[in-house]
């Protein structure tokens, strides 16, 4: 009964806001340029849908692309960084300088010599970049969040360091991994937006182009429909990867056995 309330009372929080967003448009008679209604929005997305969703298979690849780039990367860093301060020491700066550098500033520069004939390797890289340090902050913290005792353990019974890894420090940080995963999810999806707008003049093909395109011939209502798309798709990723997070530690794990 908790989780059809919890499913429910948002969607009809939704439906209210769209019906008011509805008649509130239609009664002040705001021009469709200006906002347009749920309902132009929705009869936008049908006459566009085969493009739209053309758009959306361009954005999701990269995106997925860039996902799994950043999380195996992540992954192996965080991995040397438990294993060796010296690597972590040099490394670590330099993740962290990325973090904070705003990829906006950067993804000119990386269009450019990445070269605008391969702007989907770009978008990747740019997408990469967003999505990476979440992963490794979170793998990294869950590494080193194994239990002393048990790693004394593996040693006195003359465990190897791959074996005291494998059946003690990635179990443990499986947690934190998925976790990290999870907020990587959405902010691939945004580096992939932020790259598109990046290349703009008709070299990407994938929503955000959509959006740039809407809005420069006015077309707001279909612009709104790329939007919504974007957010749903959003939405969709993190549901997944929470479902994904849900079935790995559903049978062991506090955070899913207590749902």
């Amino acid at each position: 009964m908790k989780k059809l309330l919890d499913i429910a009372l948002p969607l009809i929080g939704l439906i209210l806001a769209l019906a008011f967003w509805q008649w509130k448009v239609r009664h002040d008679g705001v021009p469709v340029y200006v906002l347009p209604a749920p309902s132009d929005i929705a009869a936008a997305f049908a006459a566009n849908v085969s493009s739209l969703m053309a758009s959306l298979a361009t954005t999701l690849t990269v995106t997925a692309l860039a996902f799994a780039a950043a999380t195996l990367a992540a992954l192996f860093l965080a991995i040397l960084f438990s294993e060796s301060r010296l690597a972590e020491r040099i490394f670590h700066p330099y993740a962290v300088v990325l973090q904070v550098t705003p990829v906006v500033a950067i993804a000119p520069l990386i269009l450019l010599w990445i070269g605008y004939d391969r702007v989907t390797l770009a978008e990747t890289l740019i997408a990469a970049l967003v999505a990476f340090f979440p992963v490794l902050s979170n793998t990294t913290l869950g590494l080193r969040s194994a239990d002393f005792n048990l790693v004394d353990l593996m040693r006195l019974y003359g465990a190897s360091r791959a074996q005291i890894l494998w059946r003690v420090r990635l179990p443990t940080a499986l947690p934190h991994l998925l976790s990290g995963m999870k907020t990587a999810g959405g902010l691939a999806l945004i580096g992939t937006v932020v790259a598109e707008f990046v290349a703009g003049s008709g070299a990407a093909t994938g929503l955000a182009w959509r959006i740039i395109e809407s809005g420069n011939r006015l077309e707001i209502a279909t612009m709104f429909a790329a939007l919504a798309l974007l957010a749903v798709t959003g939405v969709i990723i993190f549901a997944a990867l929470s479902l994904l997070e849900y079935w790995l530690l559903r049978r062991w794990h506090e955070s899913a056995i207590r749902r």
